[in-house]
C-alpha cells in the first residue's frame, strides 16, 4: 500500500470494504454521458466534443426509402439494434426524472443524450403507417467485419415488424423509451413532449393489438444478438407503466392488471424489465399511498431481497471483490441497472419513511444505497485490481476496448477508407492502446474472480455498450449531488 494514504476499512454486509477517500462521482458523471456521442450514428452535430468520430451511416433506410439515419451504435459494432436502443433512452429518461435537478450542468447533455435516441425512434414509428421500424445493419454481415462506421460498406439491412409480423416486445420498450422522454421534454420543449407522447400511445396500442415476439418474426436478424429471451409481457407491463406515468390515465391501470404480475426476477436488463416496471409502480404505493399498487410494491421488494447480499432469499452471488455477479457476458450492464433500482427505490422509501424486511432483516434507505454505491465504487476502481471499469476515468482504465471506432484511426489522421477486413491487421489483433480514448464508455468488465485482462479480442469482458451506461447515470447523478468530492 502507498505511503501516505490515508485508508478506511469497516465491513459492508459481508465484505471488507477499504476505501481510500472518495471517487469523484462527478467527473464520472459527466463522462458517463459523453460516451453518448462516441456511439452516435448519423451527422454530426457541430459541438460534438468527441471529434474522433465523423458522419456515418447516412444513407440508413434508403433500401426502403425512408431517412433512418441517426439513433446510435449499440456497443462495438455499427449496427442500430432498436430494442436495447429504445431500453437505454428509457433508462437515461428515467435517470433525468429522477435526479435531474441533481446533474448540475449534465442536465443539458442528458437531454441531448435522449433526444438522440428519440429523433431516431420517431422516425422508425412514424416513417411508414402500420410499420414499426426495429433495427439497420445486417448484424450476421457486419459482425464479420472490423471497420470504423465512417466507412461502411456491409449491407444497410433494414428491419421492421407489423401486423403479420408482430414484435410487442420491441414495440412495448419503444413505447416506453417515448413515453418517459415525453416527461423529460414536457416543460423545455412542450410541443416535441406531445409528439413523444402521442407516437407511444400508438405505438403501445400495436404492441398490444398484435401479439407476439420480434425474435419469431425476425429469427436471426436479432437473434442471438438481442433476443427476447423473457418473453414480451414484461415489454408490456413496462409500456404501460410509463404511458401510465405519463398520462395518469386509468385505462392503463386496467392493462396492467389484466397483465398481472407474478415473476419473480433477481435480473434487470435490456431484455427483462419486470423489476423495473414493480419499482416504477411501486412508486405510486409508497408517494401516492394508492393501495392498488401495494401488490407492486410487494414485488419490488421480493426483488430487493434477492439482491441483497446478507437477505435469507438472496439469489445473487458477488465476488469475493464484493461486486454483484450476475452473468459472465457483459455483467457490468446488470450491476449498473440493478444499482439504479436500489438507489430510486430507496429514494421512494426515503420521501415515505418507509423500511421492509427480507426474513428478520430490516432494510433501510440506507441499506439499499450502501450497496448501490458499493457497486458504482468497485466500476471507479475500488476493487482488487485498483481498476477503474470507466474508460478515461481514473489512474488505470482498460485501454484496449472492444470497439471499431475507437480501436481504428480516426479519419482525421487516416482519410484512406478501411475496408471490412482491412482493420483486423493491424488494429485488432494489436496489443498496442486503442488510438481514440472513448471517454465514459463501462466495459463488460471482470470475471467472477475480480481478474479482468484488457484483451480487446474478449468481447464479454472489453466491449463497451450504451445500456451498459445508461443504467449508471441515475447513481452516479444521486452520488454525485449527495458527496462532495
Amino acid at each position: 500500500m502507498e505511503k501516505g494514504v490515508s485508508q478506511l476499512c469497516f465491513i459492508s454486509f459481508l465484505f471488507l470494504v477499504c476505501v481510500n477517500g472518495t471517487p469523484n462521482y462527478r467527473d464520472a458523471l459527466t463522462k458517463s454521458i459523453l460516451f453518448f456521442e462516441g456511439q452516435r450514428s448519423g451527422r454530426l452535430p457541430q459541438n460534438q466534443e468527441l471529434t474522433w468520430r465523423s458522419n456515418s451511416g447516412l444513407s440508413d433506410g434508403l433500401l426502403t426509402h425512408v431517412d433512418l439515419t441517426g439513433g446510435y451504435y449499440d456497443a462495438g459494432d455499427n449496427v442500430k439494434f432498436n430494442f436495447p436502443m429504445a431500453f437505454t433512452t428509457t433508462m437515461l429518461s428515467w435517470s433525468t426524472l429522477e435526479y435531474g435537478k441533481r446533474m448540475g450542468p449534465e442536465l443539458q447533455n442528458a437531454r441531448a443524450a435522449i433526444k438522440w435516441a428519440t429523433d431516431y425512434l420517431l422516425k422508425c414509428a412514424t416513417a411508414t403507417p402500420g410499420k414499426l421500424y426495429v433495427g439497420v445493419g445486417d448484424p450476421n454481415v457486419d459482425h464479420k467485419c472490423w471497420e470504423r462506421p465512417e466507412d461502411m460498406d456491409t449491407v444497410r439491412s433494414v428491419y421492421s415488424v407489423s401486423p403479420s409480423n408482430p414484435g410487442s416486445d420491441v414495440a412495448g420498450e419503444t413505447a416506453a423509451a417515448l413515453a418517459a422522454a415525453s416527461m423529460v421534454f414536457r416543460k423545455v420543449d412542450p410541443a416535441y413532449s406531445k409528439l413523444l407522447l402521442r407516437t407511444a400511445k400508438k405505438v403501445m396500442q400495436f404492441a398490444l393489438q398484435y401479439r407476439g415476439s420480434y425474435s419469431d418474426s425476425l429469427g436471426s436478424a436479432v437473434c442471438p444478438f438481442y433476443c427476447s429471451y423473457s418473453g414480451y409481457k414484461d415489454e408490456l407491463l413496462w409500456g404501460a407503466s410509463w404511458l401510465l406515468r405519463a398520462t395518469n390515465d386509468v385505462t392503463y391501470l386496467s392493462l396492467l392488471k389484466s397483465l398481472g404480475a407474478g415473476d419473480s426476477p433477481d435480473i434487470f436488463s435490456w431484455d427483462n424489465k419486470y423489476a423495473g416496471a414493480y419499482v416504477l409502480l411501486a412508486r405510486m404505493s409508497l408517494l401516492s399511498k394508492v393501495t392498488t399498487y401495494d401488490t407492486y410494491r410487494q414485488e419490488a421488494e421480493d426483488f430487493m431481497c434477492r439482491i441483497l447480499p446478507n437477505s435469507p432469499s438472496s439469489s445473487t452471488q458477488y465476488t469475493s471483490g464484493g461486486l454483484m455477479f450476475k452473468l459472465s457476458e457483459s455483467n457490468l450492464q446488470y450491476v449498473t441497472s440493478i444499482s439504479f433500482l436500489l438507489t430510486t427505490y430507496a429514494k421512494y422509501m426515503s420521501a415515505t419513511s418507509h423500511s421492509f424486511n427480507c426474513g428478520n432483516i430490516l432494510v433501510t434507505p440506507g441499506t439499499l444505497r450502501s450497496l448501490a454505491k458499493r457497486q458504482v465504487d468497485y466500476i471507479l476502481g475500488e476493487n482488487p485490481m485498483k481498476m477503474s471499469y470507466m474508460v478515461d476515468f481514473g489512474a488505470d482504465y482498460p485501454r484496449k476496448i472492444h470497439h471499431r471506432g475507437s480501436s481504428l484511426p480516426s479519419m482525421e489522421s487516416h482519410p484512406q477508407s478501411i475496408g471490412c477486413d482491412g482493420g483486423f491487421q493491424p488494429y485488432y489483433y494489436s496489443s498496442n492502446a486503442n488510438p481514440n480514448i472513448l471517454t465514459g464508455a463501462i466495459v463488460g468488465g471482470p470475471n467472477q474472480n475480480d481478474f479482468y485482462s484488457d484483451d480487446r479480442t474478449d468481447y464479454s469482458h472489453s466491449e463497451p455498450a450504451t445500456y451498459i451506461n445508461a443504467g449508471l447515470v441515475g447513481p452516479l447523478a444521486y452520488l454525485a449531488g449527495s458527496y462532495s468530492h
